[in-house]
């Protein structure tokens, strides 16, 4: 049986957050793009805990996790809100489509 150590979660951190890139640079769909970003959050949570578990300091990557863990549910909210928004204004939720806004 082998012993899970640091390197395992830095390659499954590293895989999330290229799938998060890959998702935000390829989709044109916002919500998607938003699942990207979250993805991408999700894989800094990971190193966080994980360095602090392996390098002994304590409770301070506990707790960025736990602060950016609130920045994205924040960052969510906001961001489905201007979703909506342009939903309502352009009937689609296409990210290219959003240009449109600076007219």
């Amino acid at each position: 049986m082998t012993e899970i150590t640091l390197y395992h979660f830095l390659v499954i951190s590293s895989l999330l957050f290229s799938l998060g890139l890959y998702a935000m640079i390829t989709r044109r769909n916002s919500i998607l793009i938003l699942m990207g970003v979250e993805l991408m959050l999700n894989a800094a949570n990971i190193n966080f805990v994980a360095f602090s578990h392996f390098g002994n300091f304590g409770a301070s990557g506990h707790l960025s996790a736990l602060v950016i863990i609130v920045l994205a549910a924040a960052e969510a909210a906001i961001a489905l809100a201007i979703v909506l928004n342009i939903y309502r204004t352009f009937n689609t939720v296409n990210a290219d489509e959003a240009d449109k806004l600076k007219e």
